[in-house]
C-alpha cells in the first residue's frame, strides 16, 4: 500500500514536470528567416520561455536566421530542422564573452554565437546548419580594428561554447565557417557528440572540436574539415582534467593537426581512447601529443588510424613552456609528465612536401631531466618520400625547452627519416615498417639520451650510402631483435657518446 502511494506520488510529480515542458518555434517569438533581420532578442526569448517552462525544444524551421550571442539554458534543446540555417552576425559588437580566458598564443578569447554556462541537460540537434560567416565577419572587423592580425583575431567569436555544463548532446548538425574556434567545451561532464559535420576554414584558428578539461566524453562518427586543429584536447585551467574520453569513427582533414592533445596543457590528460579514424590532406601533424604547461599526459591509447598525405604523421613532446591561461585563477606549474601511452595499428602515407626539408615519420622528445616514459608504438607502417643526406643525418636539433611545441620548432631538418627520439625511457618500438620512394641517407632511427629502449620486428627498406641504419647516442640499455634489413649500410647499429648495455639479437 505504501509502495503504491509512493508510485502514484512519483508519477504525479513526473506528470507535473511534463506539463511544464514546452516546445516553441522561434518564429512564434518574432524571428524572421530572411537572412537580414537580427533575431538575437526573439531567439533568446524562445530559449528563456522554453527553459522557464520546464524545458523542451527551441525549433528553427526552414529559413536563414541571423543572430548574435545566444545563451542556452537548462533543459533546452536547440533543434534545427532541415533547410534551417542559424547565421552568425557579421557585426562583432553583437557578441558577448561570458567566460573570458587566454589561449595558447596569448590572445584574450571567449566570445561566441551559442554559449551555455553552468547549464544542465542541453542539446543542439537536427539536420540544419550553423554558419558563423567567419570571412565576412573578419572583413567587417578589420575595417575598425587596426591591430596586427595575430592580436585582433581573438576578439572574433567561436561558433559554440559550452562552459561548466553537465549533460550535453550535439548531433546531426553541420557547423560551418566559424570566425575563430568552431566548438569549445570547457570543464563540462557527460558530453555526447555524434554525426556532426564541420567545415570551418577561411580565417585563422578555425579549430574543429576543442575539448578543454572535460570528463565522460564520447565523440563518434563525425566528419571534420578545419583550417586549424581538427580534434584538439586542451586544459586551459589546472582545476579539471581531460579524463574518461572515447573517440571513434572520425574523418579528419586539417590545415594544422588532426588529433592533438595540447598545446594548452595545465591539468592532466588521462584515460583517453581514440580509434578507427581516417586522417587525410593534413598540413602539419596527424597525431600530436603535447604536454608543455605542467600537465600529466598518461594512460592514452590511440589505435586503428589511417593517414593519407599527412605532413609528419606523429609528434610527441614533453616540454617546459609553463604558460598560464586563466588570469588570476592559476599560477605557473612545474614541468609535467608524459607516460604510459600506446599508439598501435597505424598506417600512414606522409606527404612528399613537409615542414621539414626531408620528411620524417615520427618525432619524440622530452627535455633534459624530464623523460617521456613508457611510450609504446606497435604495428606502425609509414611511407615516406626520402631525400635525406648524410649531412642531414648529423643535424643537431634544438631543445627549444620553453617554445611553442610544433614540428617546425625542431626543424628545418631532423636526423632520422623514420623515428627521431630524445630524452626517453622505456620506449618500445614493436613491428615498425618504413617504406621509401627515394633514397634517404639518414638512419631509420636516431635515439639520443635514452634508457631501456626496445626495438622488435622492424622492417627497414633499402638505402644507399648511409652511415648507419640505427644510431644510438648516450643510450643506457637497448634490445634490438627480429629486424629485417634490406640493402646495405656501413653500420647496422652505430653507438656514440657512452652507450651501455646494447644487445642485438636475430638480425636478418
Amino acid at each position: 500500500m505504501i509502495f503504491k502511494r509512493i508510485l502514484l506520488i512519483t508519477l504525479s510529480i513526473l506528470g507535473v514536470f511534463k506539463s511544464f515542458a514546452a516546445d516553441v518555434s522561434i518564429v512564434t517569438q518574432g524571428a524572421v528567416g530572411d537572412g537580414l533581420t537580427l533575431n538575437t532578442v526573439a531567439i533568446q526569448k524562445a530559449i528563456d520561455y522554453c527553459s522557464q517552462s520546464g524545458g523542451g525544444k527551441v525549433i528553427f524551421p526552414a529559413g536563414n536566421f541571423l543572430s548574435g550571442t545566444l545563451v542556452l539554458k537548462d533543459n533546452v534543446k536547440l533543434y534545427l530542422e532541415s533547410n534551417s540555417i542559424l547565421l552568425g552576425s557579421t557585426d562583432i559588437e553583437d557578441y558577448k564573452n561570458l567566460d573570458p580566458f587566454t589561449e595558447g598564443l596569448g590572445n584574450d578569447v571567449g566570445w561566441a554565437l551559442i554559449v551555455a554556462v553552468d547549464a544542465k541537460n542541453i542539446a543542439i540537434e537536427g539536420s540544419g546548419v550553423i554558419d558563423g560567416q567567419g570571412s565576412k565577419l573578419k572583413a567587417q572587423h578589420i575595417l575598425k580594428d587596426t591591430r596586427p592580425e595575430g592580436q585582433r583575431w581573438g576578439r572574433r567569436p567561436f561558433l559554440i561554447r559550452i562552459v561548466r555544463c553537465e549533460g550535453v548532446e550535439v548531433s546531426g548538425i553541420t557547423l560551418n565557417y566559424a570566425a575563430a574556434w568552431t566548438s569549445h567545451y570547457f570543464q563540462s561532464r557527460k558530453i555526447r557528440i555524434s554525426k556532426v559535420k564541420i567545415v570551418s576554414h577561411g580565417v585563422a584558428h578555425n579549430d574543429g572540436i576543442d575539448i578543454d578539461g572535460c570528463q565522460d566524453v564520447q565523440i563518434k562518427d563525425c566528419d571534420i574539415e578545419s583550417g586549424d586543429d581538427a580534434l584538439c584536447f586542451k586544459t586551459t585551467s589546472s582545476k579539471m582534467a581531460c579524463r574518461d574520453i572515447e573517440v571513434s569513427g572520425l574523418r579528419l582533414k586539417s590545415n594544422q593537426g588532426a588529433i592533438k592533445m595540447g598545446t594548452e596543457s595545465m591539468a592532466p590528460f588521462e584515460n583517453i581512447k581514440i580509434n578507427n579514424c581516417y586522417i587525410y590532406n593534413t598540413l602539419n601533424g596527424g597525431i600530436k601529443l603535447l604536454s608543455v604547461d605542467g600537465a600529466h599526459l598518461r594512460n592514452v591509447e590511440i589505435a586503428d588510424i589511417t593517414m593519407m598525405e599527412v605532413k609528419t604523421p606523429i609528434l610527441i613532446r614533453l616540454g617546459s613552456r609553463r604558460s598560464v591561461f586563466r588570469k588570476g585563477q592559476d599560477s605557473q606549474q612545474e614541468t609535467g609528465t608524459l607516460e604510459n601511452i600506446v599508439i598501435r595499428n597505424v598506417k600512414a602515407k606522409a606527404a612528399e612536401v613537409s615542414q621539414l626539408k626531408s620528411p620524417s615519420g615520427i618525432l619524440i622528445t622530452g627535455v633534459p631531466g624530464h623523460y617521456i616514459k613508457n611510450l609504446r608504438l606497435q604495428d606502425i607502417e609509414i611511407s615516406l618520400a626520402g631525400g635525406g643526406t648524410v649531412e642531414h643525418s648529423r643535424q643537431v636539433v634544438p631543445e627549444a625547452i620553453d617554445q611553442y611545441p610544433e614540428v617546425k620548432t625542431f626543424g628545418p631538418v631532423v636526423p632520422a627519416y623514420g623515428i627521431w627520439a630524445r630524452h626517453v625511457e622505456g620506449l618500445k618500438l614493436i613491428n615498425i615498417t618504413f617504406k621509401l620512394s627515394g633514397n634517404d641517407q639518414r638512419p631509420a632511427l636516431v635515439c639520443e639520451d635514452g634508457k631501456n629502449i626496445t626495438l622488435k620486428g622492424w622492417n627497414i627498406p633499402e638505402t644507399k650510402n648511409a652511415e648507419s641504419v640505427i644510431r644510438l647516442e648516450q643510450v643506457n640499455g637497448a634490445l634490438i631483435s627480429e629486424t629485417k634489413l634490406n640493402g646495405v649500410a656501413r653500420n647496422f647499429v652505430q653507438t656514440e657518446k657512452e652507450c651501455r648495455d646494447i644487445k642485438i639479437l636475430d638480425h636478418l
